[in-house]
């Protein structure tokens, strides 16, 4: 195992310090934890505030997300653990302006544990809370079952549509709602090439063979629903491409946006040679892109591999998904182009 690390131990720690020396007029503490980070300016006044979180491993998600028509705090745990419901009090009161908080964040069950202890603790503090859950990865739940799928890069149109809602004023049930309507409408799935290492194990998560991919696996090493012989980039695609579009199902005339996510360790240049078959298949299908993303949104550390996901459009989707935002992080998206 090669790292740029210290103590496996301190590793969480030490990333947060960086990322709050390189953007302090962007990002500060929330007061009473060391593992919440919220907006510079944040309690942002008469703004519904969105609070996210889960384990640390995946940046930008779930650090990077925190900005002017995002999400107002974050709260992490230690690699692809849960963050403590304490933390992630300390966030909510940090970013409550009077309006009430959304808690988003990915469908996996010690977050879901901890956010829901959270939130009772703030309702205790007269702190309203709603939560919304992303469940956008199609290969780890059958469609009758969806409540029970994991997230995965998909969850980055929850956040761009919660915060573009929040940012026009709306109240909390507006916001959760838009947050909702979202989700339900994200697909997801991904395929690995390779394992990562989480440092304080100091051993890969999971082995492939050199000339191995698996379909559909999860961020944190969770099984797909595929191990085969790796297969080209076109028809990695396909296979992807196909799964997302049978399961919602998107059809014809209608209008998406795609994010071509990598995670971790894939080249730029591989996610627009999957791009390009994605646009094409899509194409074929009479599904128009409104609007593509293509670079790393929701990573695994050192993961090789790459997801796609799709969002079907209404009008006040795209009018959301269009909206300015910012993060030091997304620098390409900052106005939203």
């Amino acid at each position: 195992m090669k790292k740029i690390i210290n103590d496996p131990w301190q590793f969480v720690d030490e990333v947060i310090e960086g990322i709050l020396k390189a953007y302090p007029w962007h990002l500060k503490r929330a007061e009473g934890t060391d593992r919440g980070l919220v907006r510079a300016d944040a309690p942002v006044s008469g703004k519904v505030a969105i609070a996210t979180g889960g384990g640390s491993g995946h940046i930008p998600v779930f650090l990077g997300y925190v900005g002017p028509g995002l999400c107002d705090g974050v709260c992490i745990g230690n690699v692809f653990s849960s963050p403590s419901s304490e933390a992630m009090l300390a966030v909510t009161k940090a970013i409550d302006g009077g309006k009430g908080v959304l808690y988003l964040y990915g469908n996996y069950g010690g977050d879901v544990m901890n956010f829901d202890m959270a939130a009772e603790m703030a309702d205790m503090e007269g702190i309203p809370v709603k939560t919304v859950l992303a469940h956008d990865d199609v290969a780890s739940a059958p469609p009758d079952q969806a409540s029970r799928r994991r997230a995965v890069a998909g969850l980055y149109f929850a956040y761009k549509v919660a915060g573009a809602c929040a940012a026009e004023g709306a109240d909390l049930d507006t916001v959760a709602a838009a947050a909702q309507k979202a989700a339900d409408r994200t697909r997801s799935m991904g395929v690995a090439l390779s394992p990562c290492t989480v440092p304080a194990a100091g051993k890969p998560t999971f082995t492939l063979g050199e000339n191995e991919m698996e379909l559909g696996m999860g961020i944190h090493g969770e099984p797909g629903i595929k191990r085969s012989e790796i297969k080209t980039a076109d028809e990695i695609a396909a296979l992807m491409v196909e799964a997302i579009v049978n399961d919602l199902p998107f059809r014809s005339g209608d209008e998406v946006a795609i994010l071509v996510n990598g995670l971790g360790a894939t080249p730029p240049e591989e996610l627009f040679v999957l791009y390009r078959k994605a646009h094409d298949l899509l194409k074929a299908k009479g599904i128009s892109i409104h609007r593509a993303l293509v670079g790393e949104y929701a990573t695994s550390l050192e993961m090789a591999g790459a997801s796609i996901s799709l969002l079907q459009l209404d009008d006040d989707l795209k009018r959301w998904v269009d909206a300015p935002m910012f993060s030091p992080f997304l620098l390409q998206q900052r106005f939203g182009q």
